[in-house]
């Protein structure tokens, strides 16, 4: 009887050594005689836990990790192959604390599934969410995604289903589905786990989106850093193609949707939309004034959705099970579920999805285990690197658009990075001015002179040089940065830089009390 084992193919995991065990499950079992099914599925997100090898059993499968080569022959004599005992057995997968808590509806088959088998995806309730698109008016489905509460999941957190319906209503006979797949902000990997662990349900998210706005042509926009999610995605929609998913005649119902990869240029200002949408044209990536917007004149000149990964592989579930089962997840105006990316330093860092709701310190602690140091943590930054430092003291805000805005942070696109009581926040604010420096697109003066300015500012602030003046002027420089930059690398950019000063003046040479002037 042949023996089924799974070894995840994605990329994170194959840094940590998936690919080498692989290659010793597959030589020992070899050698023994025995006959396995070894499938390379995505990661379950547990990356403390990886490379996290399973075996399915009568019970379930079963989870060993992290395995590496040099396990392997030990774990054949434990018969794991039959789920036998070990000191990396970690019990049943779905079981796991950290796993089992958790809401996972964009997430639900990654892990679970061969990331490129149709029928995997098909069998685990894939391409519902298009079957019932397909019987559906435009404007039903534009509703159910209204309905479902959905916002953007990339920074912005603008409802989907305003955007879509604009794209709807705006004539044209040419539209365009865009993915922002340049997954650039620090702590951030949720959009990779999907490309290359379901690049299905991006897939049929995109078409679905099609279909919803009368668009005929999608792009996926991918980090030019990502070479395993591109070669998963063409080779996933090379099958949707040929399965007709894709095409002139999407299952045989008239409408058509084809779908390409594009590389991106490698410029962290090419995750702004517009500067996207330059960059796909084949210009260099500077950023549009707005208005129009895209939803009206975007790619081409013509009207375009422009949303990210995760906002689109929520959009399958949604019209599968209905916009108001989506909506039952989440608090207030922040509905359905977040994935949210745990990094730095952390004892258990992955991807946890929830409903919104859920505090930072239930992440920090029950999931994420406290700090990898074992120190306190001093400070943590959502949103990327243009997110805000939240101190100890705001632990406890939940998870919520709205909660977030209200002590001046953002939730952007999920990512968590974690510090602890070592990290000097003077460095940290002064990494946001360079960084601000280095990725600017040079378009805007506020952007370009402002954080070189900034940089050159925040150094006589570490160095201890006339802080009377200079903190004053870091301010000022702020201000300016914050209303008169053109997007929102230059207009976020003192979001971490104004949080560092005010809930960490210790570690700019000041006390609490100077801050406030």
């Amino acid at each position: 009887m042949s023996i089924t084992i799974y070894v995840p193919c994605d990329s994170s995991a194959v840094s940590l050594g998936a690919d080498r065990v692989t290659a010793a499950i597959t030589q020992e079992a070899a050698k023994r005689g025995l006959d396995i099914n070894l499938i390379r599925n995505g990661s379950r997100g547990m990356y403390w836990l990886e490379p996290l090898v399973e075996v399915a059993t009568d019970k379930g499968r079963v989870a060993y990790g992290p395995v590496q080569p040099g396990d392997v022959p030990g774990l054949f004599d434990a018969d794991f192959a039959q789920g036998g005992a070990h000191t990396l057995s970690l019990g049943l997968t779905e079981e796991l604390d950290y796993f089992k808590e958790q809401q996972r509806l964009t997430f639900a088959r990654i892990g679970k599934t061969d990331p490129l088998s149709l029928t995997d995806y098909i069998e685990n309730g894939g391409y519902r969410g298009l079957k019932n698109a397909l019987a559906m008016s435009q404007a039903e489905i534009v509703q159910a995604v209204t309905d479902s509460g959905l916002r953007g999941r990339g920074g912005a957190a603008f409802p989907t289903g305003i955007k879509w319906k604009t794209v709807l209503n705006t004539a044209s006979l040419q539209k365009y589905i865009i993915c922002n797949a340049d997954e650039g902000d620090s702590g951030t990997f949720s959009d990779r786990m999907v490309m290359e662990g379901d690049p299905f349900v991006l897939i049929e998210g995109m078409t679905i989106a099609g279909l919803a706005v009368d668009a005929t042509q999608g792009y996926i926009y991918l980090r030019i850093e990502y070479p395993h999610a591109y070669e998963v995605l063409n080779a996933a929609i090379a099958t949707a193609y040929k399965e007709g998913y894709l095409g002139e005649n999407i299952q045989g119902s008239g409408n058509t949707f084809h779908l390409e990869v594009r590389l991106g240029a490698g410029a962290y200002v090419c995750g702004e939309e517009t500067s996207l949408m330059e960059s796909l044209e084949g210009k260099r990536g500077l950023v549009r004034f707005k208005p129009p917007l895209p939803a009206i004149s975007g790619l081409f000149g013509k009207p375009t959705v422009v949303n990210n990964v995760i906002s689109l592989a929520s959009v399958p579930v949604i019209l599968d099970k209905g916009g108001d089962y989506y909506r039952d997840f989440g608090m207030g105006r922040s509905r359905g579920t977040l994935p949210v990316q745990l990094a730095g330093n952390i004892k258990r860092p992955g991807l946890v999805e929830l409903g919104f709701g859920l505090t930072l310190r239930e992440l920090l602690y029950d999931f994420g285990g406290g700090s990898a140091s074992g120190r306190p943590i001093k400070a943590v930054q959502v949103g990327g690197p243009l997110g805000a430092y939240l101190p100890e003291s705001q632990f406890d805000t939940p998870l919520d658009y709205e909660a977030f805005a209200a002590i001046w942070a953002v939730v952007g696109h999920g990512g968590i990075v974690v510090f602890d009581d070592t990290v000097n926040m003077a460095e940290m604010a002064r990494y946001s001015m360079e960084f601000c420096k280095i990725e600017s697109c040079g378009k805007c003066t506020p952007c370009r002179i402002g954080s070189t300015r900034g940089v050159e500012v925040m150094d006589d602030i570490i160095n201890g040089r006339n802080l009377d003046k200079n903190i004053p002027l870091l301010r000022d420089l702020c201000d300016t940065l914050l209303n008169g930059s053109l997007c929102a690398l230059g207009g976020m950019t003192p979001y971490p830089v104004l949080s560092a000063l005010n809930h960490f003046p210790e570690d700019f040479g000041i006390n609490a009390k100077a801050t406030a002037a």
